[in-house]
Protein backbone atom coordinates (compact mmCIF):
# COMPACT_ATOMS: atom_id res chain seq x y z
CA UNK A 1 0.00 0.00 0.00
CA UNK A 2 2.76 2.42 0.84
CA UNK A 3 4.28 2.17 -2.61
CA UNK A 4 3.86 5.58 -4.16
CA UNK A 5 1.57 6.50 -7.01
CA UNK A 6 3.34 8.00 -10.04
CA UNK A 7 6.70 9.25 -8.90
CA UNK A 8 7.81 12.76 -9.73
CA UNK A 9 11.50 13.14 -10.41
CA UNK A 10 11.78 16.04 -7.99
CA UNK A 11 10.17 14.16 -5.11
CA UNK A 12 12.04 12.30 -2.43
CA UNK A 13 11.44 8.56 -2.66
CA UNK A 14 13.83 7.11 -0.07
CA UNK A 15 12.46 7.22 3.47
CA UNK A 16 13.05 6.15 7.04
CA UNK A 17 10.78 6.34 10.10
CA UNK A 18 11.84 9.92 10.75
CA UNK A 19 10.21 11.00 7.50
CA UNK A 20 6.80 9.78 8.66
CA UNK A 21 6.89 10.12 12.46
CA UNK A 22 8.07 13.18 14.39
CA UNK A 23 10.78 11.33 16.29
CA UNK A 24 12.91 14.45 16.81
CA UNK A 25 10.09 16.12 18.76
CA UNK A 26 9.83 13.26 21.25
CA UNK A 27 13.07 14.35 22.93
CA UNK A 28 11.78 17.92 23.18
CA UNK A 29 8.47 16.84 24.67
CA UNK A 30 10.01 14.49 27.23
CA UNK A 31 12.86 15.64 29.43
CA UNK A 32 15.40 12.85 29.80
CA UNK A 33 14.00 10.91 26.83
CA UNK A 34 16.59 11.32 24.11
CA UNK A 35 16.47 9.88 20.61
CA UNK A 36 19.58 9.54 18.45
CA UNK A 37 20.22 7.88 15.12
CA UNK A 38 22.13 4.65 14.68
CA UNK A 39 24.94 6.61 13.01
CA UNK A 40 25.22 8.91 16.04
CA UNK A 41 25.27 5.93 18.39
CA UNK A 42 28.01 4.15 16.44
CA UNK A 43 30.09 7.33 16.21
CA UNK A 44 29.86 8.01 19.93
CA UNK A 45 30.17 4.49 21.26
CA UNK A 46 31.47 2.20 18.54
CA UNK A 47 34.22 4.16 16.84
CA UNK A 48 35.49 5.46 20.17
CA UNK A 49 35.99 1.99 21.61
CA UNK A 50 33.48 2.45 24.45
CA UNK A 51 31.78 -0.87 23.70
CA UNK A 52 33.23 -4.26 24.55
CA UNK A 53 32.97 -7.61 22.83
CA UNK A 54 30.56 -9.46 25.14
CA UNK A 55 32.53 -12.70 24.66
CA UNK A 56 36.06 -11.45 25.32
CA UNK A 57 35.37 -8.33 27.39
CA UNK A 58 37.84 -6.37 25.26
CA UNK A 59 37.03 -3.09 23.46
CA UNK A 60 35.52 -3.59 20.01
CA UNK A 61 36.04 -0.78 17.50
CA UNK A 62 33.38 -0.22 14.87
CA UNK A 63 34.99 -0.20 11.42
CA UNK A 64 32.13 1.44 9.57
CA UNK A 65 30.90 -1.71 7.86
CA UNK A 66 29.10 -4.94 8.76
CA UNK A 67 26.99 -2.99 11.24
CA UNK A 68 24.71 -5.82 12.35
CA UNK A 69 27.61 -8.21 12.88
CA UNK A 70 29.15 -5.56 15.10
CA UNK A 71 25.96 -5.06 17.11
CA UNK A 72 25.72 -8.81 17.68
CA UNK A 73 29.29 -8.75 18.94
CA UNK A 74 28.86 -5.90 21.45
CA UNK A 75 25.25 -6.39 22.44
CA UNK A 76 23.19 -8.84 24.42
CA UNK A 77 21.07 -10.65 21.84
CA UNK A 78 17.80 -11.99 23.28
CA UNK A 79 16.34 -14.87 21.27
CA UNK A 80 12.69 -13.96 21.54
CA UNK A 81 9.68 -15.04 19.52
CA UNK A 82 6.76 -12.69 20.35
CA UNK A 83 4.29 -15.25 18.99
CA UNK A 84 5.28 -17.62 21.79
CA UNK A 85 6.68 -15.47 24.57
CA UNK A 86 5.48 -12.22 26.15
CA UNK A 87 8.12 -9.65 27.06
CA UNK A 88 7.45 -9.08 30.75
CA UNK A 89 8.79 -6.03 32.59
CA UNK A 90 9.05 -6.23 36.41
CA UNK A 91 7.60 -3.46 38.55
CA UNK A 92 11.09 -2.44 39.69
CA UNK A 93 14.76 -3.40 39.36
CA UNK A 94 16.18 -6.25 41.38
CA UNK A 95 15.59 -9.94 41.87
CA UNK A 96 12.47 -9.64 44.07
CA UNK A 97 10.36 -8.08 41.30
CA UNK A 98 11.66 -10.64 38.80
CA UNK A 99 10.77 -13.49 41.16
CA UNK A 100 7.28 -12.00 41.56
CA UNK A 101 6.67 -12.31 37.81
CA UNK A 102 8.11 -15.82 37.69
CA UNK A 103 5.92 -16.99 40.56
CA UNK A 104 2.74 -15.49 39.09
CA UNK A 105 3.45 -17.08 35.73
CA UNK A 106 4.09 -20.44 37.38
CA UNK A 107 0.85 -20.23 39.33
CA UNK A 108 -1.15 -19.48 36.19
CA UNK A 109 0.41 -22.28 34.14
CA UNK A 110 0.13 -24.84 36.94
CA UNK A 111 -3.46 -23.96 37.76
CA UNK A 112 -2.55 -23.39 41.37
CA UNK A 113 -5.76 -21.51 42.10
CA UNK A 114 -7.89 -24.23 40.52
CA UNK A 115 -8.48 -22.40 37.26
CA UNK A 116 -7.44 -23.99 33.95
CA UNK A 117 -4.99 -22.42 31.51
CA UNK A 118 -6.52 -19.15 30.28
CA UNK A 119 -8.35 -19.48 26.96
CA UNK A 120 -9.04 -16.89 24.31
CA UNK A 121 -12.78 -17.46 24.69
CA UNK A 122 -12.62 -16.57 28.39
CA UNK A 123 -12.09 -12.92 27.53
CA UNK A 124 -14.42 -12.42 24.56
CA UNK A 125 -16.64 -9.51 25.53
CA UNK A 126 -15.00 -9.53 28.98
CA UNK A 127 -12.01 -7.17 29.06
CA UNK A 128 -9.79 -7.42 32.10
CA UNK A 129 -9.77 -4.08 33.97
CA UNK A 130 -6.60 -2.15 33.17
CA UNK A 131 -5.80 -1.79 36.87
CA UNK A 132 -6.54 -5.40 37.78
CA UNK A 133 -3.98 -7.41 39.81
CA UNK A 134 -0.90 -8.62 37.91
CA UNK A 135 -2.15 -12.21 37.72
CA UNK A 136 -5.47 -11.27 36.12
CA UNK A 137 -3.87 -9.04 33.50
CA UNK A 138 -1.24 -11.68 32.73
CA UNK A 139 -3.91 -14.35 32.28
CA UNK A 140 -5.45 -12.42 29.40
CA UNK A 141 -2.05 -11.90 27.76
CA UNK A 142 -1.38 -15.64 28.02
CA UNK A 143 -4.66 -16.64 26.41
CA UNK A 144 -2.85 -17.82 23.25
CA UNK A 145 0.74 -18.08 24.53
CA UNK A 146 2.49 -20.01 27.27
CA UNK A 147 5.75 -18.28 28.14
CA UNK A 148 7.04 -14.98 29.45
CA UNK A 149 10.48 -13.58 28.63
CA UNK A 150 11.42 -11.39 31.57
CA UNK A 151 13.45 -8.22 31.39
CA UNK A 152 15.82 -9.71 33.92
CA UNK A 153 19.00 -8.44 35.57
CA UNK A 154 21.14 -9.54 32.62
CA UNK A 155 19.12 -7.37 30.27
CA UNK A 156 18.77 -4.56 32.81
CA UNK A 157 22.54 -4.36 33.17
CA UNK A 158 23.37 -4.75 29.49
CA UNK A 159 24.99 -1.74 27.84
CA UNK A 160 23.54 -2.68 24.45
CA UNK A 161 20.54 -4.86 23.66
CA UNK A 162 20.28 -5.92 20.04
CA UNK A 163 17.49 -8.00 18.53
CA UNK A 164 18.93 -9.78 15.49
CA UNK A 165 16.68 -9.41 12.44
CA UNK A 166 16.23 -13.11 11.87
CA UNK A 167 13.12 -14.99 10.79
CA UNK A 168 12.48 -16.22 14.30
CA UNK A 169 12.83 -12.80 15.93
CA UNK A 170 11.14 -10.37 13.54
CA UNK A 171 8.97 -8.02 15.58
CA UNK A 172 6.45 -7.44 12.82
CA UNK A 173 3.43 -7.03 15.05
CA UNK A 174 1.68 -4.53 17.32
CA UNK A 175 3.80 -3.32 20.22
CA UNK A 176 1.07 -3.78 22.84
CA UNK A 177 0.51 -7.39 21.79
CA UNK A 178 3.82 -8.68 23.11
CA UNK A 179 4.73 -6.39 26.02
CA UNK A 180 3.48 -6.87 29.59
CA UNK A 181 4.17 -4.51 32.49
CA UNK A 182 3.76 -5.68 36.06
CA UNK A 183 2.94 -2.06 36.95
CA UNK A 184 -0.39 -1.25 35.29
CA UNK A 185 0.42 2.47 35.30
CA UNK A 186 3.57 1.79 33.26
CA UNK A 187 1.49 -0.25 30.83
CA UNK A 188 -0.98 2.59 30.29
CA UNK A 189 1.82 5.16 30.06
CA UNK A 190 3.44 3.21 27.22
CA UNK A 191 0.15 3.06 25.32
CA UNK A 192 -0.54 6.77 25.82
CA UNK A 193 2.99 7.58 24.75
CA UNK A 194 2.50 5.81 21.43
CA UNK A 195 -0.94 7.37 20.95
CA UNK A 196 0.10 10.93 21.76
CA UNK A 197 3.67 11.13 20.49
CA UNK A 198 4.47 8.38 18.01
CA UNK A 199 2.22 9.92 15.39
CA UNK A 200 2.58 11.11 11.84
CA UNK A 201 4.46 14.35 11.19
CA UNK A 202 2.54 17.62 11.16
CA UNK A 203 2.72 17.90 7.38
CA UNK A 204 0.70 14.69 7.05
CA UNK A 205 -1.67 15.42 9.93
CA UNK A 206 -2.49 18.94 8.72
CA UNK A 207 -3.02 17.86 5.11
CA UNK A 208 -5.40 15.13 6.27
CA UNK A 209 -7.28 17.63 8.46
CA UNK A 210 -7.82 19.89 5.46
CA UNK A 211 -9.35 17.05 3.47
CA UNK A 212 -11.50 15.86 6.41
CA UNK A 213 -12.89 19.37 6.76
CA UNK A 214 -13.65 19.55 3.03
CA UNK A 215 -15.38 16.15 2.99
CA UNK A 216 -17.50 17.10 5.99
CA UNK A 217 -18.51 20.35 4.32
CA UNK A 218 -19.64 18.38 1.29
CA UNK A 219 -22.01 16.37 3.48
CA UNK A 220 -25.47 17.66 4.41
CA UNK A 221 -25.13 16.10 7.85
CA UNK A 222 -21.54 17.15 8.48
CA UNK A 223 -20.38 13.53 8.61
CA UNK A 224 -19.36 10.86 6.12
CA UNK A 225 -18.83 7.12 5.92
CA UNK A 226 -15.56 5.56 4.77
CA UNK A 227 -14.14 2.42 3.22
CA UNK A 228 -10.69 0.98 2.72
CA UNK A 229 -10.64 -1.28 -0.33
CA UNK A 230 -7.26 -2.92 -0.75
CA UNK A 231 -6.61 -4.37 -4.20
CA UNK A 232 -3.28 -3.84 -6.01
CA UNK A 233 -0.64 -6.41 -5.06
CA UNK A 234 -2.32 -7.56 -1.84
CA UNK A 235 -1.33 -11.19 -1.25
CA UNK A 236 -4.72 -12.19 0.20
CA UNK A 237 -6.49 -12.57 -3.13
CA UNK A 238 -9.77 -13.79 -1.64
CA UNK A 239 -10.39 -10.27 -0.34
CA UNK A 240 -10.51 -8.98 -3.94
CA UNK A 241 -14.28 -8.88 -4.25
CA UNK A 242 -16.00 -7.11 -7.13
CA UNK A 243 -17.70 -3.79 -6.40
CA UNK A 244 -21.22 -5.21 -6.39
CA UNK A 245 -20.23 -7.73 -3.75
CA UNK A 246 -18.51 -5.03 -1.66
CA UNK A 247 -21.66 -2.92 -1.89
CA UNK A 248 -23.84 -5.86 -0.90
CA UNK A 249 -21.75 -6.51 2.20
CA UNK A 250 -21.66 -2.90 3.39
CA UNK A 251 -24.91 -1.31 2.28
CA UNK A 252 -26.82 -2.17 5.46
CA UNK A 253 -24.48 0.03 7.53
CA UNK A 254 -23.81 2.95 5.17
CA UNK A 255 -25.97 6.07 4.95
CA UNK A 256 -27.96 5.95 1.70
CA UNK A 257 -27.29 9.07 -0.34
CA UNK A 258 -24.58 10.24 2.04
CA UNK A 259 -20.97 11.14 1.35
CA UNK A 260 -18.73 8.08 1.11
CA UNK A 261 -14.94 8.46 1.24
CA UNK A 262 -13.07 5.53 -0.31
CA UNK A 263 -9.41 4.93 0.51
CA UNK A 264 -8.03 2.55 -2.11
CA UNK A 265 -5.05 1.59 -4.22
CA UNK A 266 -7.38 0.81 -7.14
CA UNK A 267 -6.39 3.21 -9.93
CA UNK A 268 -9.51 2.63 -12.04
CA UNK A 269 -12.13 4.56 -10.11
CA UNK A 270 -14.83 3.29 -12.50
CA UNK A 271 -14.54 0.08 -10.53
CA UNK A 272 -16.64 1.77 -7.82
CA UNK A 273 -19.54 2.73 -10.12
CA UNK A 274 -22.05 0.57 -8.18
CA UNK A 275 -21.33 2.70 -5.10
CA UNK A 276 -21.89 5.93 -7.04
CA UNK A 277 -25.47 4.83 -7.67
CA UNK A 278 -26.17 5.00 -3.92
CA UNK A 279 -23.68 7.45 -2.44
CA UNK A 280 -21.80 10.66 -3.11
CA UNK A 281 -18.42 8.96 -3.59
CA UNK A 282 -15.14 10.83 -3.14
CA UNK A 283 -11.48 9.85 -3.21
CA UNK A 284 -8.23 11.49 -2.16
CA UNK A 285 -7.68 12.38 -5.82
CA UNK A 286 -10.70 14.70 -5.62
CA UNK A 287 -8.85 16.94 -3.17
CA UNK A 288 -5.50 17.39 -4.90
CA UNK A 289 -5.83 21.17 -4.61
CA UNK A 290 -5.53 20.76 -0.83
CA UNK A 291 -2.37 18.66 -1.15
CA UNK A 292 -0.06 21.09 -2.93
CA UNK A 293 3.54 20.24 -2.08
CA UNK A 294 2.64 16.95 -0.36
CA UNK A 295 4.82 14.03 -1.45
CA UNK A 296 2.85 11.26 -3.16
CA UNK A 297 4.46 8.76 -0.82
CA UNK A 298 2.38 10.24 2.01
CA UNK A 299 -0.93 9.41 0.30
CA UNK A 300 -1.35 6.07 2.05
CA UNK A 301 -1.10 7.74 5.46
CA UNK A 302 -3.44 10.52 4.37
CA UNK A 303 -6.02 7.93 3.31
CA UNK A 304 -5.68 6.28 6.74
CA UNK A 305 -6.27 9.48 8.65
CA UNK A 306 -9.20 10.61 6.52
CA UNK A 307 -10.86 7.19 6.61
CA UNK A 308 -10.45 7.07 10.40
CA UNK A 309 -12.87 9.99 10.77
CA UNK A 310 -15.76 8.19 9.05
CA UNK A 311 -19.03 7.76 10.95
CA UNK A 312 -18.93 4.12 9.87
CA UNK A 313 -15.81 2.42 8.50
CA UNK A 314 -15.47 -0.75 6.43
CA UNK A 315 -11.99 -2.22 6.11
CA UNK A 316 -10.09 -5.04 4.47
CA UNK A 317 -9.31 -7.97 6.78
CA UNK A 318 -5.58 -8.82 6.96
CA UNK A 319 -4.68 -5.26 5.92
CA UNK A 320 -2.48 -3.43 8.42
CA UNK A 321 -3.69 -0.14 6.92
CA UNK A 322 -7.30 -0.98 7.80
CA UNK A 323 -6.10 -2.16 11.19
CA UNK A 324 -4.37 1.12 11.97
CA UNK A 325 -7.46 3.06 10.88
CA UNK A 326 -9.35 1.21 13.61
CA UNK A 327 -6.65 1.87 16.19
CA UNK A 328 -6.85 5.60 15.46
CA UNK A 329 -10.65 5.39 15.74
CA UNK A 330 -10.23 3.62 19.07
CA UNK A 331 -7.84 6.28 20.36
CA UNK A 332 -10.31 9.03 19.47
CA UNK A 333 -13.29 7.22 21.01
CA UNK A 334 -11.41 6.50 24.25
CA UNK A 335 -9.97 9.99 24.64
CA UNK A 336 -13.31 11.73 24.08
CA UNK A 337 -15.45 9.07 25.79
CA UNK A 338 -17.63 8.46 22.75
CA UNK A 339 -19.94 5.48 22.25
CA UNK A 340 -17.96 2.27 22.72
CA UNK A 341 -15.27 3.73 24.99
CA UNK A 342 -16.27 1.49 27.91
CA UNK A 343 -15.81 -1.81 26.07
CA UNK A 344 -13.43 -0.93 23.22
CA UNK A 345 -16.02 -1.28 20.45
CA UNK A 346 -16.79 0.98 17.49
CA UNK A 347 -18.79 1.35 14.30
CA UNK A 348 -16.23 -0.47 12.17
CA UNK A 349 -16.72 -3.55 10.01
CA UNK A 350 -14.94 -5.82 7.53
CA UNK A 351 -16.11 -6.83 4.06
CA UNK A 352 -14.68 -10.34 4.22
CA UNK A 353 -14.65 -13.02 5.59
CA UNK A 354 -18.31 -12.92 6.61
CA UNK A 355 -17.58 -14.20 10.12
CA UNK A 356 -15.21 -11.27 10.66
CA UNK A 357 -17.64 -8.53 9.64
CA UNK A 358 -18.46 -7.43 13.19
CA UNK A 359 -15.09 -8.10 14.85
CA UNK A 360 -14.90 -4.51 16.06
CA UNK A 361 -18.37 -4.65 17.62
CA UNK A 362 -17.22 -6.90 20.46
CA UNK A 363 -14.19 -6.95 22.73
CA UNK A 364 -11.63 -9.56 21.71
CA UNK A 365 -8.27 -10.19 23.38
CA UNK A 366 -5.06 -10.38 21.35
CA UNK A 367 -5.18 -13.31 18.97
CA UNK A 368 -2.48 -14.76 16.72
CA UNK A 369 -1.30 -14.12 14.06
CA UNK A 370 -1.94 -10.64 15.53
CA UNK A 371 -1.12 -8.48 12.49
CA UNK A 372 -4.47 -9.19 10.79
CA UNK A 373 -6.30 -6.57 12.89
CA UNK A 374 -5.82 -4.21 15.85
CA UNK A 375 -7.11 -5.04 19.31
CA UNK A 376 -8.93 -2.80 21.82
CA UNK A 377 -6.39 -3.42 24.57
CA UNK A 378 -4.29 -0.75 22.81
CA UNK A 379 -6.86 2.00 23.48
CA UNK A 380 -9.39 0.76 26.05
CA UNK A 381 -9.34 2.91 29.22
CA UNK A 382 -5.69 3.92 28.73
CA UNK A 383 -6.31 7.35 30.31
CA UNK A 384 -7.25 5.79 33.64
CA UNK A 385 -5.38 7.37 36.53
CA UNK A 386 -4.41 10.57 34.73
CA UNK A 387 -6.72 12.79 36.79
CA UNK A 388 -5.28 11.41 40.03
CA UNK A 389 -1.75 12.06 38.73
CA UNK A 390 -2.63 15.68 37.94
CA UNK A 391 -4.12 16.17 41.39
CA UNK A 392 -0.90 14.94 43.00
CA UNK A 393 1.29 17.35 41.03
Amino acid sequence: WFQSFKQKDKEKNHFDFGDFFHLDSIAIEHEGFNVITMDEFLDRMGKSGKLNDIRTGKPAIYSGSKTFDYLRKVGTNPQWDPMKCIAAFPSSVGSAAIHELEEIHHNIMSGKDGRPHPRYEDFEGKPTPVDAPIEERMREMLAERDDICIYDETLQNAKVIHFPAQKETRLLTHFYAFVFFADWKADLWSKRFVRDHLRYIDEIMCAAARVVQAVRRRSKTGSYDSLHVRRGDFQYKKTRLDANKLLEKSRDKLEEGGVLYIATDEHDKNFFQPFREHYDVVFLDDYKELLTGINDNYYGMLDQLIASKGRVFFGTWWSTLSGYVNRMRGYYIAKHKLEGYEDGTMESYYFFPDERKEQMKKYYPVKKPIYMREFPTSWLDIDKGIEEMHQQQ
